[in-house]
């Protein structure tokens, strides 16, 4: 059977084990000021995000930008969130939790939306690759929900069942893209979602990444 039929914890990078919010409102304003748009405080980030990220923007501007406006903002937003990203690190605790589930026999893999390219060196450096037996950032256009990358992420994972698998994400998407995929999902309130937006979505919502472990465990028990 080997180790890999136990549970397995599928984790959300930005916003989730990378505590980058600030680095993500500085990349936002970024983008917006590019537009002449009023900056956004990360309460109002938090409370409207969502995916397609373009709607996200028509819900702060009140229309969807145009391709060329995307194209820009886009392109703004991670030049400044690639400049700025050094000075964020991972969220409490989460060190300690990654080695203490690879320690008991459990496995767990990394699936994010940020660029492929970028995200493996970044785990890298963090000392924490090996925690892994997966890391898959995103390869295609930016912006998208993560549903199939998550299918496609699970069904790469040799011996892992989706049913005794958790993702655990900062996002409502997180928790979309896991259902769809067969999977369970605990939300974290540390990142880019408001408890209250989180809440909607009916799975479990967290406010620390112990707590989201713990449940991980419970549910896929």
């Amino acid at each position: 059977m080997g180790k890999h039929k136990a549970a397995h914890i599928v984790w959300d990078w930005n916003g989730t084990l990378f505590h980058d919010n600030e680095a993500i409102i500085g990349a936002t304003n970024a983008a917006f000021l590019e537009l002449g748009l009023e900056p956004i405080t990360l309460e109002r980030y938090r409370a409207l995000y969502c995916v397609p990220v373009p709607k996200f923007y028509e819900r702060l501007i009140g229309r969807l930008p145009t391709d060329a406006e995307w194209e820009l903002m886009d392109e703004i937003f991670h030049r400044y969130y690639a400049e700025h990203r050094a000075a964020c690190g991972l969220t409490a605790g989460a060190v300690e939790l990654l080695a203490g589930w690879r320690s008991a026999g459990r496995s767990q893999s990394i699936l994010s939306m940020y660029v492929h390219d970028e995200l493996v060196p970044l785990v890298r450096g963090f000392g924490i690759e090996s925690h892994f037996v997966r890391v898959d950032g995103r390869t295609g256009p930016s912006g998208g929900s993560k549903t199939m990358h998550m299918v496609r992420h699970l069904g790469a994972l040799a011996g892992v069942d989706p049913a005794r698998t958790v993702v655990i994400g900062d996002a409502a998407d997180d928790a979309v893209a896991a259902l769809h995929a067969g999977a369970r999902a605990v939300l974290y309130t540390g990142g880019s979602h408001s408890r209250a937006s989180l809440e909607e979505v009916g799975v479990p919502v967290v406010d620390t990444l112990e707590e989201a472990v713990e449940e991980a465990q419970r549910i896929a028990a």
